[in-house]
């Protein structure tokens, strides 16, 4: 029987990225991260998602390697924070990065957040450990459009992808749009708007039907919408829960019904005046 983790997304460079994996935001205490890493990978997840300032990289590292399972079947991703942008500290802080996680190579690694008169630099830094075979995959993380389009005028090698807020209330459509168009895979953080919308009328009715948690009717609308998810929990159970996605389809009424839940509604910061 298929899983969820037999889904994969082809980067625009034809590395195979999964296409569900485990984010790791404010996984602050350690045992609690080593715990919930070693389940994840244990349960079949092999995408992990880290950064800098999550302050949990040397932890993760550290699960990783408990894991038993061989680095190259694991893909893992860190983030470059703001203060460490602009092109010779971005390279310094991927080594930085590197060095917490004790690893030879990162699979994706992202400029944070578009940090004015620095982002197009930092992901110029990206681009060379690129060239270098330091990363599998360049990318960034809360790039608009104009963002891109900025990037685009200098860079050689496009982003592969760009990591976004992005759920019911905030479907992103116009950016996903802009982002298909140039094969820039989308990954979706806060893919459960940060728990708000778990008792909405509309999924838990849909919910309902197929006999899933709201949880999972909302994971399985990004899988179908073709993003990247990266559910984030330190609950075991939940963690198991959220994988449990492949062995059931949201109809087209569904995911409509979903689509229209929109209100262009962040929880987190805007790129455009963080």
């Amino acid at each position: 029987m298929s899983t969820i983790f037999d889904q994969l997304v082809t980067l625009s460079n034809g590395v195979q990225m999964p296409q569900f994996g485990l984010g790791t935001y404010k996984m602050t205490e350690p045992e609690q991260t080593m715990q919930a890493v070693e389940k994840a990978v244990s349960l079949g997840y092999r995408a992990i998602d880290t950064a800098s300032i999550y302050d949990n990289e040397q932890t993760v590292g550290e699960a990783i390697r408990h894991s038993g399972i061989a680095r190259e079947d694991l893909f893992v991703t860190s983030k470059v924070w703001n203060d460490e942008q602009g092109y010779d500290e971005t390279l310094r802080a991927f080594e930085r990065s590197l060095t917490r996680l004790d690893m030879n190579y990162l699979d994706l690694y992202l400029t944070h957040w578009p940090v004015a008169d620095s982002y197009v630099d930092t992901y110029r830094a990206i681009e060379r450990l690129y060239d270098e075979k330091l990363i599998r995959a360049t990318g960034v993380s809360n790039h608009h459009e104009a963002h891109l389009q900025e990037i685009f005028t200098f860079a050689n090698i496009r982003p592969m992808v760009n990591q976004i807020e992005l759920h019911p209330r905030l479907t992103q459509e116009p950016l996903r749009q802009f982002c298909s168009e140039h094969q820039i895979a989308v990954t979706s953080w806060s893919p459960l708007a940060r728990g708000q919308i778990l008792e909405d009328a509309t999924l838990t009715a849909i919910a309902a039907q197929h006999g899933k948690t709201v949880a999972q009717v909302i994971i399985r609308w990004h899988i179908q919408n073709g993003l990247i998810v990266i559910p984030k929990s330190v609950s075991l159970d939940r963690i198991h829960e959220n994988c449990e996605v492949a062995d059931f389809e949201l109809t087209f009424t569904d995911m409509s019904m979903i689509n229209a839940l929109n209100r262009d509604e962040r929880t987190g910061m805007d790129p455009d005046s963080f």
